[in-house]
């Protein structure tokens, strides 16, 4: 480590709240799928922003559309209108095949909405008893982190020491139609669930799962409430993940790449049954829906209409698990993954997935682990075939040489 990188990295250490536990680099520019460190190292980024670069960094068009709109308007809050919102919230819907739309910032801000959207949609039109309303969670869920959703994970890192937890929640195993069923009563209004859980390990639900899901909740008149921040827009080889089932839910939730991987922006996608509820003053957001990220998001709508990036997710991503799962390397369990997005799950004995990280930061690709036995491989859509096998021969080389 250069004197360099570890200055930049004592002075966020000595400042920053010690939430976070980044590989040593520290990154200062970047283009399309390479960012370069202070020293002037170059990496292949394999990550992208946990899928909010999926169109790589500093994509053209879309820094366009910021420089664009930074010229002109920047923040107006929802007390007026500003004129991007309207476009950016008829093509969204467009593209999702719904009536309406409500932009916020984050992803846990968004899953914050939906959850306050259909709560009320069950006591206004379901009419669940109030105070009584339910919503289906799965077990090693990623929704975000704030006390409510936390509530409901199982992961006892991101919970302990944060309760009392927001009451209302059913928590039922991943990939389990029979458990789901079963969970389902009267006063559920929802099924909150990920098409792909990312944070898990890039987890895949069996086959016809999720039509499962659909299929009980038409039956049960309850609201499917898809989790599209990570795993939509682009990055399973289609629009949307639940596409690959032929499943269209009744709530889409995005982010990460909606912001085009320059501002935060996120958003509740449904019909009016469901967004209508809402009324002035039962929720807002003062960044939400602000001029720049609406002008951003028009652009990302516009780059995902042509389907060329789902289509170069979907092939390079076979590409890529196919070269994973054929290494036979003793130390990868399982690979598991949809278009350019893959878990490789590590053998119980191997040397855990924070050191094959490191190992790859010294070769020159940025990979992130979860839980200790996955390396997560997501790479921007944008990234080259022969970037991408280069950065597959060094993911195999530190699978079979570091341990």
């Amino acid at each position: 480590m250069t004197d360099r990188t570890q200055e930049e990295i004592e002075l966020v250490e000595r400042y920053s709240a010690p939430n976070y536990h980044p590989l040593p680099v520290v990154i200062a520019t970047g283009e399309g799928a390479w960012v370069t460190d202070v020293d002037g190292k170059r990496y292949l980024d394999m990550l992208s922003a946990y899928s909010a670069l999926n169109f790589g960094h500093r994509h053209p068009a879309l820094v366009r559309a910021a420089k664009e709109q930074l010229d002109r308007l920047t923040l107006t809050s929802r007390a007026f209108h500003n004129d991007q919102i309207g476009p950016f919230l008829r093509d969204l819907t467009e593209l999702c095949g719904k009536e309406l739309a409500l932009p916020m910032n984050s992803g846990a801000e968004g899953v914050e909405t939906a959850i306050k959207a259909v709560r009320k949609w069950g006591y206004d039109v379901k009419g669940v008893p109030e105070g009584r309303a339910k919503i289906v969670t799965f077990e090693r869920n990623f929704h975000g982190r704030t006390t409510t959703i936390v509530g409901f994970s199982t992961d006892a890192l991101a919970r302990a020491g944060f309760g009392p937890f927001t009451p209302g929640f059913v928590t039922v195993p991943y990939g389990d139609a029979e458990a789901l069923e079963d969970a389902i009563d009267d006063d559920t209004v929802a099924v909150l669930i990920e098409p792909i859980q990312g944070e898990a390990g890039v987890i895949v639900p069996p086959d016809g799962y999720l039509a499962r899901v659909r299929e009980l909740c038409t039956e049960r008149n309850v609201l499917m409430v898809a989790d599209e921040i990570q795993s939509g827009l682009g990055r399973t080889g289609s629009t949307f993940a639940c596409e690959h089932e032929g499943v269209v839910p009744d709530v889409y939730i995005l982010g990460k790449a909606l912001g085009g991987g320059i501002v935060p922006l996120s958003a509740v996608v449904a019909d009016r049954e469901v967004l209508g509820v809402l009324t002035p003053g039962t929720h807002g957001s003062t960044f939400g829906g602000n001029p720049i990220a609406c002008a951003i998001g028009r652009e990302v709508v516009a780059v995902l209409r042509t389907g060329e990036l789902q289509e170069r997710s979907a092939k390079l991503g076979e590409r890529m698990l196919r070269t994973l799962r054929e290494s036979g390397l003793p130390a990868v369990r399982e690979v598991r993954g949809r278009g350019l997005w893959a878990g490789v799950e590590l053998a119980r004995h191997a040397i855990p997935a924070r050191a094959r990280c490191e190992a790859l930061l010294e070769r020159g690709v940025l990979a992130k682990d979860t839980h200790e036995t996955t390396i997560r491989l997501a790479p921007p859509l944008v990234i080259s075939e022969e970037d991408l096998d280069w950065a597959l021969e060094r993911v195999l080389g530190v699978l079979e040489e570091v341990g």
